[in-house]
Formats: structure tokens, sequence, C-alpha cells
């Protein structure tokens, strides 16, 4: 009784609580755009957007079934191989036809005269003992007894006649150069002496690589080590050069 009170005669109204507001994003509408753009038709739920039939096109019976071809007349292939007539029936055949070949005689000659068969040459490849055909294998030389064996095939002297008429070419160009004073051949001595500078130049430079440091660990000793390996690499291009032509040209803006 004494927690009654004139206050709780009256029904008290129930405020409600409160909700902080809910989290949005500002990237919000940024994402909702960029998601359309990317959907696709075959990436969403449901059918694709087709343009629908007419409804008078519809299937009708019997749409789906093979047209067969027209009706042709049936023509036999061997038509005009036809089989003698049938003899008719006033027609008698040749009887009283005799032989004086004496066949098993005859048979027996043969017999002896007949070489022996030999027997198909063969080869075996597997442990199991599978002969194969030795003629169609590949390893019989059939090349040696054709009539082209031994003869230059005719792409190898097209190649040769237009690396001839190639070379005719050039050397006629280098003549035309050489009597208007645009080209100087180099001597076989000079050209010698120029390798053989080379050679020395090689081997000074890499004698002075093998004087290198092991370890680059600084800028200078790894650029010093790729310049020369450049050079040394350049050397021995150029000696390579001069080695395979023996006819050197220079030009007077050399």
């Amino acid at each position: 009784m004494g927690e009654e009170s004139i206050y709780n005669l009256l029904p008290s109204v129930q405020q409600p609580e409160a909700k902080n507001p809910r989290y949005r994003s500002v990237f919000h509408e940024a994402a909702k755009d960029e998601l359309k753009q990317r959907k696709t038709a075959s990436k969403t739920m449901g059918p694709a957007k087709v343009s629908l039939d007419e409804t008078t096109n519809f299937m009708k019976k019997r749409a789906k079934e093979p047209v067969l071809p027209e009706k042709t007349a049936y023509a036999r292939p061997n038509a005009d191989q036809k089989r003698p007539p049938v003899p008719l029936r006033d027609e008698k055949p040749v009887m009283g036809l005799t032989s004086n070949k004496n066949f098993i005689h005859t048979n027996a000659v043969e017999n002896i005269m007949s070489s022996s068969k030999k027997p198909e040459p063969k080869y075996v490849d597997t442990p199991g003992g599978t002969a194969n055909n030795l003629q169609d294998s590949g390893l019989v030389p059939k090349y040696i007894k054709k009539d082209t064996y031994g003869t230059v095939p005719k792409y190898l002297e097209t190649r040769k006649k237009a690396m001839a008429e190639q070379q005719e070419s050039y050397d006629v160009y280098v003549q035309q150069r050489l009597e208007k004073g645009a080209l100087n051949q180099i001597s076989p001595a000079d050209r010698l002496v120029t390798l053989d500078g080379l050679k020395k130049n090689w081997e000074e430079l890499h004698l002075q690589y093998q004087g290198l440091s092991v370890v680059t660990d600084t800028a200078p000793k790894k650029a010093r080590k790729e310049r020369m390996e450049a050079e040394m690499k350049q050397l021995e291009k150029d000696i390579d050069t001069i080695e395979k032509h023996k006819i050197i040209y220079v030009t007077d803006n050399f």
C-alpha cells in the first residue's frame, strides 16, 4: 500500500527510444552508378532483354521435320555395261569340244620349274615380338632406285642461279663505285695489320678485365666492369667481321 500514489492512476505515455541515424557511406551514389554501368544482361538474374517474335510467327506442325530433296529417277552406275542377252531357245551351245592337254603333267612341270616363294621381310620393334612390314617402314633405301637419285633438285639450281645473279650485280656496282673513286679496297696487308691490332687491343682489355675485383659493391666498379664488357664484345664483333670477309671496301666518307 505504500507504493500507491495518485500519479499512478493516470496511464503514463511511453516515449519511444531514440535511435542513432543509420550509417550511409559518402560513396554510396558513386558505387551505385558504377554498378549500373558494369551490369550486363548475362550477369543479372532473369532472362536477357531480347526482342519478342510476332504473334503470327509461331511454330507450326512439322516445322522441324527435315526437308527431303526432290524425287529423281534412279540411274544405275553400270547401266551402260549390260550383260550379254539370254540365248534364244532355238540356239544350241557348242558341244563336243575336247583338248589333248595333259593337265596333270603340265601342273607337275610348272611346280618343278617354279621357284620357291620367299617370305615377306618383316622387322620386330617390341619385346613382345610385334612384326611389321619392312618395305613400308622406311628402313629400306628405296630412294636410291629412283630415276632422280643423285641429281640436283630444281629449287637448288634456281637458288644458285639467283645467288650468282645477285653476286654479279653486286660486283658490277662495286666496280662502278671503284671507278668513280667512292670506294677504296683495303689491301691484304692492311687487313692483317688491322686484325692484329684488334686482337692485341682485345688481349690488353681482357688482361685488365681479369684484374678487376670480384665483388662489385660500388657504382664505379660496376660501371667500369660493364664498360669493359661492352668494349670487349664490340672488339669480338669487329674481329669476326674482318675474319669472315676477305675483301673489304671503305668509302671516302668513312
